[in-house]
């Protein structure tokens, strides 16, 4: 290894070129900082520098004392059906498809065209959301429409923060949300939950860190399905309103399906805040629709990434949305919708909980499991019964595939299939307990 430069410029190209040539691989440690400097006869803050771009382009990363390391391939998981398997998926995360409004479509009018220079937002969407929003946010907002929650998530970080910045996440947390702040270069630090949401001490963990950023899901935490007591927002308004510079982002994903109260840790007067809420799980993932209330700063630095000619989001998809929202009948079919995530998922904790198995949450389209014993074992025990599980080493910010937990997503068994399903559960505990 030959790394070579009188500029921070040219020694980060060189270092580049070292990596691209396979001279130095994923996790080979760079000199130290004064070493290079020495070597090459340079300024210690030049070769400094050097890996802070190297680091903000993703191409090494900071271990502290562990030095300097050569950055490999970020390792991601996502929500959806396992492919070509012949088991039962409990892991999918999805909502049933049978129990989305999708009839209406038929009867949405899209014969007028959006074109360049329209409004970035349909008048009818406009309408209904800043209703919707103003009850669960009675504060001055602006309204903004992005391809869902994960792409709100994305730009309200582009938008608020710097590379290396630092994000307080859920812990354990919603996995597009460590991939988004991963991909997205930020170092995050974690808020352990209870069962009444984040913890009021890990908050001010958190902040003490230099978190300039937290995100935090009111109801139906994924993947717990833990929500927040009026209690415990009430305390964490508290700490929040002690850290104005914090931006907080709350995620009320499931909102229109959840059997729980809203309770937002947004402080009166708070000057940095946003709420989004995605159309994914009542309407359909492929609407790729979220909407989003934030203070007025934040919603003009958003729209800095929401303009013409850039990345507006389809005013079809939004009068779709609308059309579908409007519709008669669609109350009447979120409102079963619920009833029966709501009630199969009470069903199985029930059932895990006769059977001396560990619950969390009580609420949102998945079951956390807490097994005792690592649940790779669980879930290969699981899969010689048939099923076919999502561990929950994954949802951690650092990730334990020994993690004791497993997530299950059940809401299209019927009863006899979920007596069964806690049957094998229980035996596949054991199993792995005598490993």
């Amino acid at each position: 290894m030959a790394i070579q430069g009188s500029t921070a410029h040219e020694i980060a190209d060189s270092i580049r070129a070292l990596i691209g040539s396979g001279a130095l691989v994923a996790g080979e440690g760079l000199p130290t900082v004064r070493g290079l400097a020495d070597s090459l006869g340079v300024n210690r803050n030049t070769v400094a520098a050097a890996y802070r771009a190297l680091a903000r382009a993703g191409a090494v990363e900071s271990r502290g004392r562990g030095g300097t390391v050569v950055s490999g391939p970020v390792r991601t998981e996502e929500e959806g059906f396992a492919a070509e398997t012949v088991l039962r998926d409990l892991g999918s995360g999805n909502p049933d498809p049978d129990l989305l409004p999708l009839p209406v479509l038929a009867e949405v009018d899209l014969r007028t065209p959006a074109l360049y220079g329209d409004a970035l937002i349909d008048e009818g969407l406009r309408t209904w959301a800043t209703g919707w929003l103003a009850e669960a946010q009675p504060r001055p907002f602006e309204l903004s429409v992005t391809s869902g929650a994960v792409d709100a998530l994305e730009r309200l970080l582009v938008a608020s923060l710097a590379h290396g910045d630092v994000v307080g996440l859920e812990d354990p947390c919603f996995l597009s949300s460590i991939n988004v702040v991963r991909l997205g270069g930020y170092r995050t630090v974690g808020i352990p939950l209870d069962e009444e949401g984040i913890t009021v001490a890990g908050l001010r963990a958190a902040i003490d860190a230099g978190a300039r950023t937290v995100v935090c899901t009111p109801r139906a935490h994924n993947p717990t399905g833990i929500s927040l007591t009026a209690e415990r927002a009430e305390a964490l308004r508290e700490v929040f309103a002690e850290a104005p510079h914090v931006l907080i982002i709350e995620d009320d994903h499931y909102s229109l399906l959840s059997r729980r109260p809203y309770h937002s840790v947004i402080p009166d007067g708070h000057p940095r805040w946003a709420l989004v809420r995605s159309m994914s799980k009542f309407l359909g993932p492929d609407l790729r629709l979220a909407l989003l209330a934030s203070d007025p700063d934040t919603a003009a630095q958003l729209r800095t990434r929401l303009s013409p000619g850039k990345t507006w989001v389809s005013r079809i998809l939004q009068r779709v949305a609308v059309g579908m929202l409007d519709h008669p009948d669609t109350a009447a079919a979120l409102e079963r919708a619920g009833a029966h995530y709501a009630e199969r998922g009470d069903a199985l904790r029930a059932l895990l909980r006769e059977r001396g198995i560990t619950v969390r949450g009580d609420d949102g389209l998945n079951v956390w499991v807490e097994c005792g014993v690592d649940g790779r074992a669980v879930s290969e025990a699981m899969m010689r019964r048939g099923w076919l599980v999502r561990t929950g080493g994954g949802f951690l910010l650092e990730a334990d595939e020994a993690s004791p937990q497993i997530r299950l997503t059940a809401h299209t068994l019927d009863d006899a299939e979920l007596r069964t399903l806690a049957d094998d559960l229980r035996a596949a505990i054991s199993d792995a307990l005598r490993r």
